[in-house]
């Protein structure tokens, strides 16, 4: 339950994200972050509050693990709806995180996969994937590269 230990701190953050879905696009924008993970529950969850400078917004994290089923829910929200977005749910194994969820994108339904990586006590990297077709395909959409501030 402690699996997130390694993010409690403030980070860098290098983002990379990509402009429109769903198109075969490669047009990517990248813009700089800052981060702070605070833990609760003595480890089995977190909140994180990350900083857009460049792009006049915030987003907030709330990740929680259930002890029962003995795995994560990641919900996410942005300052600039105010809205809780559906969870992503799943584990750790061999060092990588893989949380699936439901969700909607301009109010078609779509798979969600965060991917939690190449975690190191400096550094980490969030990549997220959305799929239009029930998990058939995915297209990776948004990557976030953290360094400990």
């Amino acid at each position: 339950m402690n699996d997130f230990d390694f993010f409690v701190g403030s980070w860098n953050v290098v983002n990379r994200r990509l402009r429109t879905l769903f198109v075969d696009s490669d047009d990517w924008e990248t813009f700089p972050g800052t981060t702070t993970c605070q833990p609760i529950f003595n480890g089995a969850g977190n909140t994180e509050e990350i900083i857009f400078p460049t792009l006049g917004s915030r987003g907030f994290t709330l990740r929680l693990f259930d002890t029962e089923r003995e795995e994560w829910s990641i919900y996410w929200a942005n300052s600039r709806t105010g809205l809780l977005f559906p969870p992503v749910v799943g584990t750790f194994s061999d060092g990588r995180g893989d949380f699936y969820g439901d969700d909607t994108h301009e109010g078609k339904p779509i798979k969600a996969h965060f991917i939690w990586s190449d975690i190191t006590p400096t550094s980490a990297r969030w990549e997220q994937e959305f799929s239009p077709d029930g998990g058939q395909t995915w297209e990776s959409n948004w990557v976030m590269q953290f360094t400990r501030a």
